[in-house]
């Protein structure tokens, strides 16, 4: 199977999917130079929570965002988003889940931000359906140095922590799992989006 028939079968059976690799070293860091040539222009602004009118708390969500559109975006995320199209296909055959368009932004954490436990769905909007995260660290990035994914595929067990190796893809229903991001102490950065529906 491939990455994607993988994330369709997971999402399935479990409503969630790691795959490490999902994206080459080589296309991971394409998409990271993209991310941090973005960065050093100034594109970037402290990530606010909520819809609408995003209110900034930095003690509960420390990363910098670049929200994606066709104005920035570069040859290696122009074919990212092509596989991600493939996988919206894939998903809406196979689950029926009604995902129309891809929301998406870059996220760089400094050295000690994180972002407190939380879902992705809005409580005033349930247009996010499908969550895809996207680790563009270098490769060299280990367990030590933090900045873990916490996740918790049952609300009554022990989360999971995974680590945001480069390339590696996580993929959940956006209303189902409560995950947070732990500091880390080195620069953190993520591809994150939603697939929508209607």
């Amino acid at each position: 199977m491939n990455s994607e028939q993988v994330i369709v079968t997971d999402l399935a059976q479990f409503g969630w999917c790691v795959v490490p690799g999902f994206l080459d070293e080589t296309g991971t860091a394409a998409l990271r130079a993209e991310c941090l040539q973005a960065h050093a222009a100034g594109a970037f602004h402290a990530a606010g929570i909520g819809s609408g009118q995003a209110q900034v708390h930095s003690e509960v969500r420390g990363d910098h965002v670049l929200w994606v559109d066709e104005t920035n975006t570069g040859p290696a995320l122009h074919e990212l988003l092509d596989r991600f199209e493939s996988l919206r296909q894939g998903v809406n055959q196979e689950l029926f889940l009604g995902l129309l368009d891809l929301e998406t932004h870059f996220a760089i954490y400094p050295p000690g931000a994180g972002y407190q436990r939380h879902l992705d769905r809005f409580r005033d909007d349930d247009r996010r359906s499908l969550t895809v995260i996207l680790y563009l660290n270098e490769p060299d990035w280990r367990e030590e140095d933090g900045g873990l994914l916490r996740f918790w595929p049952d609300p009554e067990t022990a989360p999971l922590e995974i680590v945001p190796a480069g390339g590696t893809l996580v993929t959940f229903l956006s209303d189902r799992f409560w995950h947070e991001v732990l500091p880390a102490t080195r620069q953190r950065l993520s591809l994150t989006g939603w697939f929508r529906r209607r």
